[in-house]
């Protein structure tokens, strides 16, 4: 397994160990079946699924996914998201360090990645993609919502964040071996400079053959 960045991992996660009771209270309720939906509806193996829900938090998606009688796996840093995670959904959930992942090999139909990926430093996300890559079957599909911006990388309120724009975020995705599917921004029906959320689905590529 990879040594996790400090400089980046342990205040971002001391930050969500520290507020993890308020970050459930004021994300618990939140609508996020568009995001689940595009996730779903591109996966091409027969139920049951197998998801793996990546910085599950508190594990409101996770039970969401088991309620809709799939397999799924949380996945998060913070050791108090993990145990809120278990205890909501009733799901297996590993705690890792998303810079410092053991993940197994072609295990997942699909990974669920919703406002998570985006605490990745760009000089770690071609690693921390591969790693998502392996994971995932043949044809398996991931899911990404990150806020959007104009590729700005750095601290915000003691967490750290990068803001990537449509552009960037397809040169990494597409360098990592992934096939673009579909992409919107949310939430939905309001006007773009109202939408700060950019969601992305993938299919991990066919190997070349030849």
């Amino acid at each position: 397994m990879s040594t996790p960045h400090p400089d980046t991992s342990v205040p971002t996660l001391d930050y969500y160990e520290r507020n993890a009771a308020s970050f459930w209270e004021g994300t618990r309720d939140h609508d996020v079946a568009q995001n689940i939906g595009a996730l779903l509806r591109h996966i091409g193996a027969p139920p049951p699924l197998s998801i793996l829900d990546f910085g599950c938090g508190p594990g409101r998606d996770l039970k969401t996914f088991r309620d809709l009688g799939h397999e799924a796996i949380g996945l998060d840093g913070s050791a108090t998201f993990a145990a809120m995670a278990r205890a909501h959904s009733g799901c297996e959930v590993w705690q890792q360090d998303f810079l410092g992942l053991d993940l197994p090999a072609s295990r997942f139909d699909g990974i669920f990645a919703n406002a998570s990926l985006f605490h990745v430093p760009s000089a770690e996300l071609p690693r921390v993609l591969a790693a998502l890559h392996r994971t995932l079957k043949p044809a398996g599909v991931l899911f990404c919502s990150n806020p959007r911006g104009n590729n700005e990388e750095g601290w915000n309120r003691g967490r750290y964040g990068v803001y990537h724009d449509l552009a960037q975020w397809r040169r990494y995705l597409d360098a990592a071996g992934f096939d673009e599917l579909e992409h919107y921004y949310r939430p939905p029906g309001l006007p773009r400079a109202q939408q700060p959320w950019l969601a992305t689905v993938w299919r991990r590529r066919a190997p070349a053959i030849g």
